[in-house]
């Protein structure tokens, strides 16, 4: 308990001493946008690799150089636990916006920050709402933010994969923006197998090469989350072999 209870401290202060820095990114914000989105989401990384490393997640993160450089992409993760959050955040690079539950826009604090890096909140109960979020999302790409979802639409309570919801690749598809499939292998280990205990765990993060939508044929195109999902499926089986 001991480790979870260094690590809640360390989010509450961090979140409480991080008040004034709001300020300072707005108003850098008026002279250079980009510089703002860009600390500002440094800054929420740092955190988040603190706080895997006060957690225990001792990572090992592969394939950084299938993520592309000259411009924004759809991140896509199978979702076992909260420190798919925590190290995908960490590890992806700046400015990349997460599809998120609508519960965490009424955390205090934490939701400012979330705002200020293009996350976007899904009901998960609305198609019509989230919709609008999807085509939200299309627009952050086409401005050059990188997006982060996970299509399962919510942790999975047994470490197996469920199905992906095919509207979270319209992002793709709509934009024509490469999809990078992000493998996260035993992150469950960490927290959610042994709660409310923090335990140290070794995770493997692996970035797939990415997939163009455009290129895909028949079946893949029609349903490309289920083509995205058996590259997740395979890496994940090759990454278990591993711990």
């Amino acid at each position: 308990m001991l480790r979870t209870i260094i690590t809640v401290t360390f989010v509450t202060i961090f979140l409480i001493l991080s008040i004034p820095i709001w300020g300072i990114l707005l108003i850098l914000e008026r002279f250079n946008k980009h510089a703002k989105d860009v600390i500002a989401y440094n800054i929420v990384a740092w955190a988040f690799g603190v706080v895997a490393f006060l957690a225990g997640a001792r990572y090992e993160v592969k394939g950084l150089e299938n993520i592309p450089k000259d411009k924004s992409v759809l991140f896509i993760g199978n979702h076992q636990s909260f420190f798919d959050v925590v190290l995908g955040y960490h590890l992806c690079p700046a400015v990349t916006g997460f599809m998120s539950k609508k519960t965490f826009e009424k955390v205090p604090l934490l939701n400012v920050w979330m705002y200020m890096n293009y996350c976007l909140f899904l009901t998960r109960t609305d198609p019509r709402q989230d919709l609008k979020l999807i085509i939200k999302a299309q627009e952050f790409i086409k401005a050059g933010i990188s997006m982060f979802i996970f299509p399962e639409g919510t942790r999975s309570k047994t470490g197996q994969m469920g199905d992906f919801h095919e509207a979270s690749f319209k992002i793709a598809t709509k934009t024509g923006c490469p999809i990078v499939p992000v493998a996260f292998t035993n992150t469950r280990e960490v927290f959610e197998t042994h709660l409310p205990k923090l335990k140290k765990t070794r995770v493997i993060v692996t970035f797939c090469p990415p997939v163009d939508p455009t290129a895909l044929e028949g079946e893949d195109k029609k349903h490309v989350g289920a083509y995205v999902k058996r590259i997740l499926e395979k890496q994940l089986e090759a990454d278990a072999k591993l711990i």
